[in-house]
């Protein structure tokens, strides 16, 4: 493990600094919202089941990829407004945007639904901003991001159709989507806004509830900045008998494609049908700091690095 003492010395302006007047921000920021910080196991028996996320093996059990599944039986035990920060882990993640073991906000409204979650978002950003570097702005290869600004929000078969050339909700292809996403789609995204992709393809969103009027899509956001993904939120899926089926589905393609098939964690599917409508969503930390920073890369924001 390798200490990583980027930018300038210790002192205010170092990003580790900023990194952590980022963290207090957030914290403060849901605590005068009335959430709960809640922990929960880091290492567990059954890691949700999608397609092309890798649990990292710790003996028996795995390291969480996301709280998710924990949280969400909070909720359903009556709990209304949970916020977490901490590690999760993905097997095989390395780069510039992607590291191993990496720090998940992830906050909870029950009742609530990705829209309500969206005003959560428009409200932290530009509020923990401020805090950690003095503006509501964020930069990515110099081009600076107003967060306090308006958000851009497209539908993702807009997206699409405009830079990839096909309309991944009327006819899905998973493989073709995550690779056109990558290529085509993020880098298109403009660059000095916020951008929103909503309505994902339902095939797309595999804790997602779809929506009542076409359920081809998916009730699920994902938020950008500077083409980076910072978030992902859903309305939650609250149908327990739904949700199997989509593990099911999703443990059979896993074994199609060779990858390791992790049991289905019953203790959540029993507490699925107590959820009351739930907004939730998953927020890169690093990726945060690391734009707000305005560097390069997460190393920049990071302590130590394997």
């Amino acid at each position: 493990m390798t200490a990583r003492p980027p930018g300038p010395g210790p002192g205010p302006a170092h990003p580790l600094a900023l990194r952590s007047r980022l963290l207090a921000a957030i914290r403060g920021f849901f605590a005068g919202r009335g959430f709960v910080e809640v922990e929960t196991p880091v290492r567990i028996a059954a890691p949700a089941l999608e397609t092309h996320i890798d649990a990292e093996p710790s003996g028996d059990r795995w390291l969480r990829t996301s709280p998710e599944l924990h949280m969400k039986r909070l909720l359903a035990d009556g709990w209304p407004r949970l916020f977490q920060m901490g590690p999760c882990f993905r097997r095989g993640e390395h780069g510039a945007l992607h590291h191993p073991e990496y720090t998940m906000l992830e906050w909870y409204r029950a009742p609530g639904d990705c829209e309500a979650i969206l005003d959560d978002a428009r409200a932290l950003l530009p509020e923990a901003a401020r805090a950690a570097t003095g503006s509501p702005a964020a930069r990515r290869s110099g081009i600076g991001i107003a967060l306090d600004g308006p958000w851009e929000l497209m539908t993702v078969a807009d997206a699409f159709r405009r830079w990839a050339g096909w309309d991944p909700v009327a006819a899905f292809d998973a493989d073709r989507f995550d690779l056109d996403l990558v290529d085509r789609v993020e880098p298109a995204l403009p660059r000095d806004r916020p951008v929103v992709l909503t309505d994902y393809p339902a095939a797309a969103a595999a804790l997602a509830r779809l929506k009542p009027a076409d359920p081809r899509v998916a009730e699920r956001w994902e938020l950008y900045l500077g083409g980076v993904e910072v978030a992902n939120a859903y309305t939650e899926l609250t149908d327990p008998v739904e949700q199997r089926a989509r593990f099911e589905a999703c443990a059979a393609d896993r074994r199609a494609r060779h990858r390791d098939v992790y049991p289905l964690d019953e203790a959540f599917l029993a507490a699925l049908a107590r959820l009351p409508p739930t907004g939730g969503i998953a927020l890169g930390v690093d990726r945060l700091a690391m734009l707000l920073a305005g560097a390069e890369s997460l190393d920049a924001v990071m302590a130590f690095r394997e």
